[in-house]
């Protein structure tokens, strides 16, 4: 029997994002997804760096932004950007994987918890992601120029 629901969310031309749970009958936990491909900007010496600096920022949003009327205090931040192959003119696949844990009583369909999580993603993508001061986002790993 198949438990897990996601949702899309159509916010964003350069990125992909959406919303689950793996038991949505006895919700304990949503996760959110948010995937693009990063084009540095400018050379770095430590991608590593930037990438936990990137990391360290959506934490910091999460406490600003998350609703704890209906998420715990404490969430995971998965963040998934190779620094080994990063380097200029070539993109690199970003996946942002975020873990809230929910209180009781929260149904995975109400209007609250998806007005909820839109308010998170769309913060961490305002803040962190689209004002990255290292790379530019792009919706696809190759550019479509017209002929």
């Amino acid at each position: 029997m198949k438990k897990g629901k996601t949702a899309k969310l159509k916010l964003f031309n350069d990125a992909k994002c959406y919303y689950g749970t793996v038991d949505y009958k006895n919700l304990k936990t949503i996760y959110i997804v948010l995937q693009s491909w990063v084009e540095p900007i400018k050379d770095f010496d430590d991608w590593n760096r930037a990438n936990g600096n990137l990391k360290r920022e959506i934490k910091h949003i999460l406490l600003e932004c998350v609703d704890y009327d209906i998420f715990e205090k404490h969430n995971i931040v998965d963040l998934d950007l190779r620094s080994s192959g990063i380097q200029r003119g070539k993109r690199s696949f970003l996946n942002l994987e975020i873990t809230l844990y929910v209180k009781s009583h929260v149904d995975f369909k109400s209007n609250n918890l998806k007005n909820s999580v839109k308010t998170i993603i769309e913060s961490v993508y305002k803040d962190a992601i689209k004002g990255m001061k290292y790379f530019k986002v792009h919706k696809d790993k190759l550019t479509k120029e017209l002929v």
